[in-house]
């Protein structure tokens, strides 16, 4: 039977023994090449080493130095490659033996890693199967309609995502500046005897519960809003369309106020942090230049950790789109038709699910409540694709007066 089953030209029996030979060391001297001792090849056998250096003796043949890696080309013998590669084998186990340490622990993080893989694939699954049958009745349908009907069975999230982006857009808008210039001060201009007490009231907004500052805007900030704030708006800016319409105080303005009180610690956590890891004599060298301190910001600083400030920026942007609960307090909840007001309700999709969730009943109702849920996750993982794709290509691009 084994012979009936050839491997490279030999049958199981002959490999077996060949591996046998080899445990026991009585062909070693002709096949050990990766570890203890160098290999001896004549040219005429044209064989190739992987990752090693290739060196002649005094007597014209090559000597193969490097890694286990061995290739060899398709003029060497069958019993050359067959040795080969169960040397590279055998040597490699042997190294794995020696140090069980290592395998455990490369064991353990491969675990993990096909845990979190599985965790995001298993949501996903779950997300598509459940939102199935919404999926095939409205199709692309679904993106664009704005009812969230389920007297009528219609379903749309259009302006639920237009809520999604154009308040994280806005809470972005208003916290980036802020956090940078706060970042700034801390860093460079800030007394050394209050840097840690700011550092610290800045960190203790982001423990906040969303929902305290969820309550706090609906009823303190939001009816400040409708009484002072959003018709100050209107008479000074009121040329600007974003500035006009009625008045409610609830509304996409209010929910992204508030979220931009949500991101702002964040960034300026992650902004201090990495302003604060540029190294001294950067600065130094422009002063003794004559630069100015807003100079040395401008060229040393800010270059130097615009690729973290955007790293910072993008983890506000993803607490900004999965906000749910201070947003749903806040954002009026009603299915306006996208406009450029922002003093105009709407939804956002964390809103839609929050809202609709507990009522859906079976069938389409709870389909499009969880192709709202599928929809965010997707928005996510482009936003997320996306910031990586603008890290690295600033990570290419000239960094102060350097071009890399």
């Amino acid at each position: 039977m084994a012979a009936l089953l050839p491997i490279n030209g030999y049958s199981l029996i002959t490999v077996a023994t060949q591996v046998a030979q080899l445990v026991a060391g009585s062909r070693w001297e002709c096949c050990h090449f990766a570890f203890r001792s160098p290999v001896v090849a004549h040219k005429s056998q044209s064989m190739a080493y992987n990752g090693g250096v290739r060196r002649k003796n005094g007597s014209g043949h090559e000597h193969m130095h490097g890694p286990s890696s061995f290739t060899s080309l398709p003029h060497a013998t069958p019993t050359l490659r067959n040795h080969a590669w169960l040397s590279a084998q055998l040597a490699r186990l042997r190294i794995l033996a020696r140090r069980p340490g290592d395998l455990i622990f490369r064991g353990l993080t491969t675990i993990f890693v096909v845990i979190v893989v599985g965790i995001v694939l298993g949501i996903a699954w779950i997300l598509v199967t459940q939102s199935w049958p919404t999926i095939t009745t409205f199709g692309m349908n679904f993106l664009w309609f704005s009812a969230f009907d389920p007297v009528h069975n219609v379903f749309g999230v259009g302006a639920a995502i237009f809520g999604t982006l154009i308040t994280s857009a806005i809470a972005l808008a208003i916290a980036t500046p802020l956090a940078i210039g706060a970042g700034i001060f801390l860093t460079d201009f800030c007394p050394r005897r209050f840097r840690a007490p700011l550092a610290f009231l800045i960190d203790a907004l982001a423990a906040l519960p969303s929902v305290v500052l969820g309550l706090w805007g609906f009823l303190t900030f939001a009816p400040w809003l409708q009484s002072t704030g959003e018709p100050w708006l209107n008479r000074y800016f009121g040329f600007l369309p974003f500035f006009q319409g009625a008045t409610h105080g609830l509304g996409i303005l209010a929910a992204s106020l508030i979220l931009s009180m949500m991101v702002l610690p964040i960034i300026t956590a992650v902004t201090r942090e990495v302003m604060a890891v540029v190294p001294n004599n950067q600065r130094e060298a422009l002063l003794a230049l004559g630069a100015t301190r807003w100079e040395v910001i401008r060229h040393a600083v800010l270059p130097f950790s615009r690729i973290g400030i955007i790293g910072g920026v993008m983890l506000g942007l993803g607490r900004a789109l999965g906000e749910t609960i201070a947003v749903t307090l806040v954002i009026g909840n009603e299915a306006t038709a996208p406009n450029l007001s922002f003093f105009s309700t709407g939804y956002t999709l964390a809103s839609v699910i929050a809202n609709q969730f507990t009522e859906a009943s079976a069938g389409l109702f709870f389909s499009a409540v969880v192709e709202a849920g599928l929809l965010l996750l997707i928005i996510t993982l482009i936003t997320n694709a996306l910031a990586r794709l603008l890290v690295a290509r600033l990570g290419r691009s000239n960094i102060g007066g350097l071009i890399l």
